[in-house]
C-alpha cells in the first residue's frame, strides 16, 4: 500500500540522548567528532536523504493516512535520532515509541495501532540510515573517519 501524504521536515537532530545507550552499540573508549558527524548527517538529511527514503518507505508501508496524521501530530518525526556508529562504522538510529498515555486518550489510537505505528517508524528509520550510507555517505572521504587508501 502506498502512504499518499505529504513529506513532514526532517528531524532535527538535537543529539541529547547517549548513543551507547542505543541497542547494539559498542561505544569506543574515545570519541571525537560526534557533533561534526551528526551536523553532516543532519545536513545529508536537508539535502534529500530524508526525502528520498521518506519516498521509498511511503511506497510500501501499510500506515493508513490517519495512523500518520497521529504520527504528525504526536511529533515523532522530530524525536528520530541519527548517529554515526563508530564502532560498526554505519549510520545508527534510534525510531521514537508512541506515548503510552496517548492511547486512550485518542479516538484515533488503539494498542494495534501503536504497534503497527512502531513497526513502521523503525521501518522508516532503517530506509533513512541505508540512503545516508548509500547515497550520501562517501566513503573514500575522511568527514566520518574513513581513511582508505
Amino acid at each position: 500500500m502506498t502512504l499518499d501524504v505529504e513529506i513532514p521536515d526532517p528531524p532535527t537532530l538535537h543529539g541529547s540522548q547517549n548513543v551507547g545507550d542505543f541497542d547494539a552499540v559498542d561505544e569506543p573508549d574515545e570519541r571525537t567528532g560526534d557533533t561534526v558527524r551528526r551536523e553532516a548527517l543532519a545536513d545529508f538529511l536537508e539535502a534529500g536523504a530524508w526525502e528520498d527514503a521518506f519516498d521509498q518507505w511511503a511506497n510500501d508501508t501499510y500506515l493508513t493516512e490517519t495512523e500518520f496524521r497521529a504520527v504528525v501530530e504526536l511529533g515523532l518525526i522530530d524525536e528520530f535520532d541519527f548517529y554515526w556508529n563508530q564502532s560498526a562504522e554505519d549510520v545508527g538510529y534510534r525510531a521514537p515509541t508512541v506515548p503510552a498515555d496517548s492511547v486512550g486518550t485518542r479516538d484515533d489510537l488503539d494498542e494495534h495501532d501503536v504497534e503497527d505505528i512502531e513497526e513502521e517508524l523503525d521501518s522508516l528509520g532503517l530506509i533513512v540510515s541505508e540512503v545516508l550510507e548509500t547515497d550520501y555517505i562517501h566513503r573514500d572521504g575522511e568527514e566520518f573517519g574513513y581513511t582508505w587508501e
